[in-house]
């Protein structure tokens, strides 16, 4: 059997063409694994790549790794170092909880006040903010943000967490913050949420279907401290403050209304609204 490349074959047969020393030493060993295998077709590279650990949203953080350390964050320092070893990357993640409330690896580790854990996300490259500056105690930069940005002292971190609760939160090295913060008068604005009896909180718990899939419901429940949550399937709960008749926000998102349409004391449906609606759920 006669293979051939540029005219000439493998058995070195002139079929038209000159070849070369480079050439000919290309040829034999391909033609040779050719022959062992006994097809006349030229053998296929070995080097085809792999995607034994390619994910769906790769080339984007892996969802999972990013949910992993935003929630070690909050305080197993243990496992940050574990995965920002692994993926430097990982130490400037942000994950949204839900309905827009997005927290960075970061900002877990600064509003429950863990310094160091902060201090190990900045050596991987995390970015720090004023919150962060507030829980480390850095007070003459606070003053110089809020100096340069009048206002900006109101604006809450995630969850809705106020920035005098992130300066709080940093214990003993950050009073000088927390001192500073207090005289502005402003800097710990709490959401409001109307009052709610047993029974009005009674009327929307429940289970409401957009579609058929089992994860395509929302979920109403209480939780351990008698309020009302909001949740999708293997998602993570978010507590609902009352700010209109049947209508809540949830925290970390005041510009979401969701609404129930509630007949006969008992709610039948919820629309999302972001600020247009966004989907309905009937209950079940």
């Amino acid at each position: 059997m006669a293979i051939a490349v540029d005219g000439v074959s493998a058995q070195g047969g002139r079929l038209g063409g000159a070849i070369s020393r480079r050439q000919w030493l290309c040829v034999v060993p391909a033609g040779c694994a050719a022959l062992a295998g006994g097809g006349a077709a030229w053998a296929e590279p070995e080097a085809r790549g792999s995607a034994a650990r390619v994910y769906r949203e790769f080339p984007a953080q892996n969802p999972e790794s990013v949910r992993a350390v935003v929630t070690a964050s909050h305080g197993n320092i243990d496992r940050v170092r574990e995965l920002v070893e692994a993926s430097p990357a990982l130490a400037k993640a942000a994950w949204d909880w839900g309905f827009g409330d997005w927290e960075t690896a970061l900002g877990a580790a600064s509003h429950m006040g863990r310094a160091d854990i902060a201090t190990l996300l900045i050596a991987h490259g995390a970015r720090p903010n004023l919150f962060t500056l507030a829980m480390l105690g850095k007070v003459d930069a606070v003053r110089a943000c809020v100096a340069a940005m009048p206002g900006i002292q109101r604006i809450p971190g995630p969850h809705g967490i106020t920035l005098l609760q992130h300066a709080r939160n940093g214990g003993d090295a950050a009073k000088a913050v927390v001192a500073y913060l207090e005289g502005l008068g402003d800097a710990d604005p709490l959401a409001t949420s109307l009052e709610m009896t047993d029974a009005l909180k009674a009327t929307y718990v429940g289970r409401y279907a957009f579609g058929d899939g089992d994860d395509e419901v929302l979920e109403v429940a209480i939780d351990r401290r008698g309020g009302l949550t909001i949740v999708r399937p293997a998602g993570a709960p978010r507590r609902l403050h009352r700010v209109e008749e049947h209508g809540f926000a949830p925290v970390g998102a005041p510009q979401v209304r969701i609404r129930f349409r509630v007949e006969r004391d008992s709610a039948s449906a919820v629309t999302i609204h972001d600020p247009e609606p966004v989907v309905t759920a009937v209950r079940g």
